[in-house]
């Protein structure tokens, strides 16, 4: 399988920077964007989906990125904006945040996956991104990495949930606690599952 690459960087103008996200499917915690321009001289190896990486390698890639980048940028949606927006409207937002957040203003965006949100560049959109591009796979680790800290921060605000093991995903653990402690504030109340559980606490 071949590893993400600067094909695509290389068929815009430069400044290009990849773009992804982390959070959109959790039950909890709000969904994280970076944008990242690499200096196409000096690329980290090992590049990848941060999902296809150990927890240590993203830890490594995370100060290469951001020490080698041109620039780099990371920014987030919060719980409010995402039961507010919808959680496609507020990944919107947060990439929107991370890109016009770059010290070096990007001419050209990838974005990951195939949706074409409203960003302050011309964007293409990369399905299964974080796959084929150098740029996105970067983006992609930061956003995790951005995003894993803030859960890990959150399962010491409100413990019990498990929030440092899971990140606020679907897990046992989860679902058990909800049923026993009930939503806590960074909770997503539009999402089904949250908004499901709440109405039934309402009857008891």
């Amino acid at each position: 399988m071949t590893k993400p690459d600067l094909t695509f960087e290389s068929r815009h103008p430069f400044p290009v920077c990849g773009v992804d996200e982390a959070g959109r499917g959790p039950w909890a915690g709000p969904v994280s964007a970076a944008a990242v321009i690499l200096n196409l001289a000096d690329v980290p190896e090992g590049l990848d989906d941060s999902k296809k990486l150990t927890e240590a390698r993203r830890i490594a890639l995370e100060a290469e990125i951001k020490a080698r980048a041109v620039a780099w940028s990371v920014a987030f949606a919060s719980v409010e904006e995402i039961d507010r927006l919808n959680i496609l409207k507020a990944t919107g937002l947060a990439m929107r945040r991370a890109v016009e957040g770059l010290a070096t203003p990007a001419a050209f965006a990838l974005v990951d996956g195939n949706y074409r949100f409203d960003l302050p560049c011309p964007i293409e959109p990369l399905v299964k991104g974080d796959s084929k591009s150098a740029s996105i796979a970067a983006a992609s680790i930061l956003a995790k990495q951005a995003r894993d800290r803030l859960m890990v921060e959150a399962d010491a605000e409100w413990p019990g949930y498990g929030f440092a093991g899971h990140k606020g995903y679907h897990a046992p653990v989860h679902v058990a606690a909800l049923n026993r402690l009930g939503p806590c504030p960074i909770h997503r109340r539009s999402f089904a599952p949250i908004r499901a559980l709440i109405e039934q606490r309402a009857l008891i």
